[in-house]
């Protein structure tokens, strides 16, 4: 497979050998690969795709709804509809399209006779598993893989012999992932003079400046926009730091200052950068990484909170992670009770900034007039689909569990003096085909990193309770 380092390679690149051409490798679908991108058959190169016709039973059941599942199920066969149209699949199946291969869909096979009693159940899995051996088996010149974001299929097929891969195209390498983890940049031993100039001067420095006060024999910065610095510096033994981050439009370090919002303040240096970018209105779209208690909807909530002003509405969402592909509505209770279980976390956060005020402040009260108007909706975002998002202060929590297409639909829903603010833990990723490397929130930091109206910080100290940080280191 070819790779460039800022991007992901396509599955399977069969490639050349000497100058003779190798012949084009199979890769047989599973129906999550299917599910997790539709457009996923344009992303094999010139390699041949074959999709077992359990499959196509298996997006019917998914087809209903609107939800990302039904969307991409339909987006699927509406391409293999129009790539079939006035032909039939035949022996060598359709092609795809210019310098891609062919696409097939394969009845069902049973299992080769020495394997027919290593799988009792008759379920789906197992029909794609024999169905990927079968073809296998009936192409012995060519390398054949099954594709599926399983596990578990991915090991029944490895202990039968069977090769079983990942879906490799939306994931990240792990350099890029930790990339996106260490977003500031920590500058020891800076001059204290330019330092004092940045923090009680005018309040930004040049990167010439920048360079200048770095320790001699470093090499020189040149930083991204909104790249985030730490500036340690002292005199006579006594320790100080200034944080600043890169003005791309200025071409300055700008200082970025301890700030109140609501009544929150940060307690550390990750989350005076995650608070001065949720307040800053230039900056469009901010992700905030960080395990639990980190302070990531905190700081977010109270940002919206201080400029609701300039916002017709703050939304405050979070993607509903439900079992198989039911809908919310399965849920016992009226709208209100079935929401409640996914919204609690969010009116938590909420309720520490209300907690922050006397109850019959007018901080407190104005809390409880945005609620009842809706100027402040919390909600699941199953229920926020389709809205127009002009003129709106959007924060999705639990943004792990969003797939690169996912956010990419809400992205591209931004109207005018919209921003938006993604939080999540990707370590806490309760999807079950997504990992860190997938994750949507993942994409969104490797592919907008340097972008001005962009702004990436991952927050790693909990601030919750001096237990909850224990608990977080050892256990």
């Amino acid at each position: 497979m070819t790779a460039k380092y800022a991007n992901v390679p396509e599955q399977g690149h069969s490639g050349k050998n000497g100058g003779t051409a190798r012949k084009a490798k199979i890769f047989v679908l599973d129906t999550n690969i299917i599910l997790h991108d539709w457009k996923c058959i344009r992303h094999f190169q010139e390699n041949d795709i074959v999709i077992p016709s359990a499959v196509i039973e298996e997006l019917d059941k998914f087809k209903k709804g609107m939800d990302a599942l039904a969307f991409n199920a339909r987006g699927f066969m509406r391409e293999l509809d129009k790539l079939t149209e006035g032909r039939m699949f035949g022996k060598d199946g359709v092609p795809i399209g210019r310098d891609r291969g062919r696409i097939k869909v394969e009845l069902n096979h049973p299992f080769p006779p020495e394997l027919r009693n290593s799988f009792i159940d008759d379920i789906q899995d197992h029909r794609i598993l024999a169905t990927a051996i079968w073809v296998r088996d009936n192409h012995p010149d060519r390398f054949t893989a099954l594709v599926t974001k399983d596990v578990n299929l991915r090991m029944k097929a490895k202990a039968v012999g069977m090769e079983a891969q990942d879906y490799l195209t939306d994931k990240l390498h792990e350099d890029r992932l930790e990339y996106t983890r260490n977003e500031v940049v920590v500058i020891n031993g800076f001059n204290p003079a330019k330092a004092q100039e940045l923090t009680y001067g005018k309040g930004w420095l040049s990167v010439a400046e920048i360079n200048e006060g770095r320790p001699s024999g470093t090499a020189e910065l040149k930083p991204a926009a909104n790249q985030l610095f730490k500036f340690n510096w002292g005199q006579n033994g006594n320790e100080a730091s200034s944080c600043g981050r890169f003005d791309a439009r200025q071409q300055k370090v700008v200082l970025v200052k301890k700030t109140y919002a609501y009544g929150i303040s940060p307690r550390n240096d990750e989350q005076k950068f995650a608070l001065d970018a949720c307040l800053n209105k230039d900056i469009k779209l901010v992700s905030l990484t960080g395990g639990a208690g980190t302070g990531k909807t905190l700081l977010a909530l109270a940002a919206a909170l201080e400029q609701e002003r300039d916002y017709e509405q703050i939304i405050l969402t979070r993607p509903a992670v439900i079992l198989g592909n039911q809908d919310i509505g399965f849920l016992p209770g009226d709208e209100k009770s079935k929401m409640g279980p996914f919204i609690q976390p969010l009116m938590d956060n909420l309720n520490v900034i209300r907690n922050n005020f006397k109850p019959g402040s007018k901080q407190a009260a104005r809390i409880e007039a945005m609620l009842k108007e809706e100027k402040l909706l919390i909600s699941p975002l199953a229920y926020i689909r389709g809205r127009s998002l002009g003129n709106v202060y959007f924060i999705i929590d639990e943004a792990q569990n969003l797939t690169p297409h996912e956010i990419k639909t809400i992205i591209t829903r931004a109207g005018e003096n919209t921003k938006m603010v993604f939080t999540g833990d990707l370590f806490q990723i309760d999807q079950p085909y997504l990992d860190m490397y997938s994750s949507g929130l993942t994409h969104l930091g490797e592919k907008m990193a340097g972008q001005e109206l962009f702004e990436h910080i991952n927050l790693r100290k909990g601030e919750r309770s001096e237990l909850s940080e224990v608990a977080s280191k050892l256990l």
